[in-house]
């Protein structure tokens, strides 16, 4: 068969709008490899990704029990804007976050509302004395230190959080990483959480859990979220 001029005009035309997606996609990821992920605001992501939200509220529950509280602590606060959002804050307000971007961002935030900001690694032992809060709260912990929260909780203290849910946005760690062993999958059950909240001498009042949808809607979103919620997928940089 011999190629017509309609067959170059269209391969023309194919390969003039590969290049133009290519570009398109090099120019998301360059994007999203400059900005800043500092705090833990995902602003950035309007338009380029969707999250469904719990039914319960969290942001409104823990400022409901935020203003009944005398001596608080929101444990790795991030950049602070959750705690931030509370339209009242206890006399005694007290966040710890370890990485010092974020140490910067939640200390410039939290301050003008009388919120101290304290420097901590995320691991135990929490620097404060036993039965110092009668509320911790800690929305997303990494890791949750359970024998330190009853420590520093007083008698009749409540803890309260909104804990991440086993094997999530795994569809897009798995893509990266590949199949992870059940185990890990099954890494943040809500049973085991419960079951290491009761051992620690706590009482589980309410445990609430609901699988939810996230969406990314361009190459640019996933590597922005990569980069910040860096424990997805550890190490993860454009360039490897």
């Amino acid at each position: 068969m011999t190629a017509t001029p309609d067959d170059a005009q269209a391969a023309a035309r194919a390969a003039a709008i590969a290049a133009a997606e290519r570009a398109r996609f090099e120019a998301l990821v360059a994007e999203a490899d400059a900005v800043s992920v500092a705090g833990w605001d995902f602003s950035w992501l309007e338009g380029r990704a969707t999250e469904e939200r719990p039914s319960w509220g969290y942001a409104r529950a823990m400022g409901e029990r935020l203003g009944r509280a005398r001596a608080a602590l929101d444990i790795q606060t991030g950049g602070g804007e959750v705690l931030a959002s509370a339209p009242k804050l206890p006399p005694l307000t007290v966040a710890t976050e370890g990485w010092p971007p974020n140490i910067a961002r939640a200390t410039a935030l939290l301050h003008p509302r009388g919120a101290v900001v304290v420097a901590d690694e995320d691991k135990p032992p929490l620097p404060f004395g036993d039965a110092a809060f009668d509320l911790v709260v800690s929305r997303h912990p990494v890791t949750t230190w359970w024998e330190e929260i009853a420590r520093v909780l007083a008698p009749g203290g409540t803890y309260f959080s909104q804990q991440v849910g086993p094997a999530s946005v795994f569809e897009l760690v798995e893509y990266f990483l590949g199949p992870q062993p059940p185990q890990v999958r099954a890494g943040r059950d809500p049973e085991q959480a419960r079951a290491a909240a009761r051992e620690a001498g706590l009482e589980v009042v309410d445990l609430r859990m609901e699988r939810l949808r996230t969406e990314f809607l361009d190459i640019g979103a996933v590597v922005y979220f990569l980069r910040k919620v860096i424990w997805m997928v550890p190490g993860f940089t454009v360039e490897a």
